[in-house]
């Protein structure tokens, strides 16, 4: 394995969404990072069956994390590393959504607000996580984005026998949790939605996170530069 700089989490969901077009110039900037030789490990809320098809479309062979920290998946022999086991979970013909390796989607019918509060309040009980999205929610036992990001950057250490800088490039959801993992970073803000939820977030960053207008024509670039010490 190349030496490196940096070791780049990227949170893909708003730049691949599942309908739509990618975020315009991302497909470059996988390609420049490689030419730099930096790695960039896609986070994703999504299952392995779903991330597969864009990761082939663009060449991704990095590792990356599923499920919003359910879990970590690495290329074989990526690191050298050999499992002394596998566990597979029983295949379901169902549609990719449910193809689940670790959480449960699930949603509430009928539950009155005062239910979910319950709910919600029991699985923090039980260190369960729970997150919502959109309509749905996610349960499930153990996810941790930030032990994720920080033992697959204690492999990446060892395999480089150096300490490259931990850099997020995140927007939505799991922009915050991270973040907070990463030794710098850079919060994409989409300025045609609501800017609210970005804002709330951004309030809370400390000051070696620096904000950056999705939409903006140069984002890539700026993002490239400050990683190679040219900004």
């Amino acid at each position: 394995m190349l030496q490196t700089p940096a070791i780049v989490f990227c949170d893909v969901d708003s730049l691949l969404p599942v309908r739509g077009k990618m975020a315009p110039g991302f497909d470059e900037f996988m390609a420049e990072l490689e030419h730099l030789a930096m790695p960039i490990v896609w986070v994703t809320n999504r299952t392995r069956l779903q991330v597969d098809d864009p990761r082939r479309k663009l060449g991704h062979n990095h590792p990356f994390i599923a499920e919003g920290g359910c879990g970590v998946y690495l290329p074989e022999g990526y690191f050298h590393l050999r499992p002394a086991k596998t566990v597979r979970l029983p295949a379901q013909q169902a549609e990719l959504t449910r193809h689940r390796d670790f959480d449960e989607l699930f949603f509430f019918a009928g539950a009155a607000e005062a239910d979910v509060k319950r709910f919600t309040a029991e699985s923090d009980n039980r260190h369960w996580q729970l997150r919502q999205r959109g309509v749905l929610w996610s349960l499930a036992v153990g996810a941790n984005l930030k032990q994720c990001v920080r033992d697959l950057s204690k492999l990446y250490t060892r395999a480089l026998r150096s300490q490259p800088k931990i850099v997020g490039i995140a927007c939505g959801d799991n922009a915050l949790e991270l973040l907070e993992a990463c030794d710098r970073g850079f919060l994409l803000v989409d300025r045609t939605t609501s800017a609210d939820a970005s804002n709330i977030v951004n309030e809370r960053l400390p000051a070696r996170f620096r904000e950056i207008a999705l939409d903006s024509t140069n984002v890539w670039e700026r993002i490239v530069e400050a990683l190679s010490g040219k900004a």
